[in-house]
């Protein structure tokens, strides 16, 4: 983790958002083994949870969303260590640089596009089958932890840029708490 105030606070903003979506995967937990014994249970009264398939969606929508800015942070994503391993310090931060840059692109990308996907189902007015949830809030959903994934890259870009050209570069390492 970068001890400074800002990578103090960008790794505080990630894991926020990452607990967030655990949250959320709890609780589409609970609402799934409730609506599945609902639904064992109808011969006694019970019923199954209404809209219970929106709710999952919604919920892990959320919650995959949320994973990413703290798997960025923590520099978790798919590496070639194998490879990146062999070369000089500068050269592998210098990888890891480019890397990150890519990255940000990407999900600004991802985030500038389904902002716009968003926007759509706002215009339209359209809404969930089940629940009559207006579906451009599902969108907004999904977009806080594209935000912050967004926010987290940019950050890690200038982290990357920071170490790749320090007079003692290091070689970039997967983050652990």
């Amino acid at each position: 983790m970068d001890e400074t105030p800002l990578g103090r606070f960008v790794f505080r903003l990630a894991t926020m958002v990452a607990i967030a979506g655990g949250m959320a995967l709890v609780l589409v937990t609970v609402i799934t083994v409730v609506s599945v014994a609902g639904r064992a249970m109808i011969p006694l009264g019970f019923k199954p949870v209404l809209g219970d398939y929106e709710i999952v969606q919604i919920g892990v929508l959320f919650a995959i969303f949320c994973s990413l800015p703290l798997t960025q942070y923590l520099r978790g994503h798919a590496d070639v260590a194998l490879l990146t391993d062999r070369f000089p310090p500068r050269v592998a931060a210098a990888i890891e640089l480019v890397m990150d840059v890519l990255t940000l692109a990407a999900v600004s990308f991802v985030v500038w596009r389904y902002s716009l996907g968003m926007l759509d189902k706002f215009g339209n007015r359209e809404m969930t089958l089940i629940l009559h949830m207006p579906v451009w809030m599902i969108y907004a959903v999904g977009l806080v932890g594209g935000i912050t994934t967004v926010v987290v890259s940019a950050y890690c870009v200038v982290r990357s840029w920071t170490n790749t050209f320090s007079p003692n570069p290091h070689k970039p390492e997967p983050g652990i708490f």
